[in-house]
């Protein structure tokens, strides 16, 4: 299974003792404030479960992260198959971080490696994100990886309860296709990132 590494990142495969930090970062109402619920310790080792699984399957998918200086878990960043938002499969790079580590790049750092290997490595055609509007954290790190609001691609959520969550029903989309990821990080591109 791969293993990314950015300057201050490690991008690897879960570990068991992952499993601790990751649900005490599920249990964060902070962290999980655009989520219908936090997460118990429970479902958040099944969380874990199926990240496992799906690597073993397929060699890629939700990688842990931690700080290469300390070795510290700080949460996931990577690549998901998501086959049912707006009606055709599709592959979306998301990520979620314990409250402490953010604010300092860790995540737009994280996601510019997962954008490169599934462009470089998967050979994926587009990589999508999504969140609800008022995530503007998100939306932001989104933004800086290049990624792009289609708003013709917004849609409502199908797994959100509009009766219970209704702020939470309606998604932004946001896409990138290879050929702008690779017109972006042209070492010709005005854009490209250092």
């Amino acid at each position: 299974m791969s293993v990314l590494t950015t300057d201050r990142l490690l991008i690897r495969p879960w570990r068991d003792d992952d499993r601790e930090p990751f649900a005490q970062l599920n249990a964060d109402p902070h962290v999980m404030e655009h989520y219908p619920a936090s997460l118990s310790r429970t479902e958040s080792d099944a969380r874990v479960d199926e990240i496992v699984e799906h690597f073993a399957e397929q060699g890629w998918g939700l990688w842990a992260v931690e700080l290469r200086a300390t070795r510290q878990f700080i949460g996931f960043v990577g690549l998901w198959p998501r086959p049912y938002v707006t009606g055709g499969p599709m592959v979306e790079i998301g990520w979620r971080l314990a409250r402490s580590h953010w604010g300092r790049g860790y995540a737009t750092e994280a996601a510019r490696a997962v954008l490169r290997f599934g462009f470089e490595h998967l050979e994926l055609d587009e990589i999508v994100s999504f969140t609800v509007p008022q995530n503007q954290r998100s939306r932001r790190v989104m933004e800086r990886i290049g990624l792009h609001h289609d708003h013709g691609r917004d849609f409502d959520h199908p797994r959100v309860d509009p009766t219970t969550h209704p702020h939470l029903v309606r998604h932004v989309l946001y896409a990138i296709t290879r050929a702008d990821w690779e017109a972006q990080v042209s070492p010709s591109s005005p854009n490209a990132a250092p």
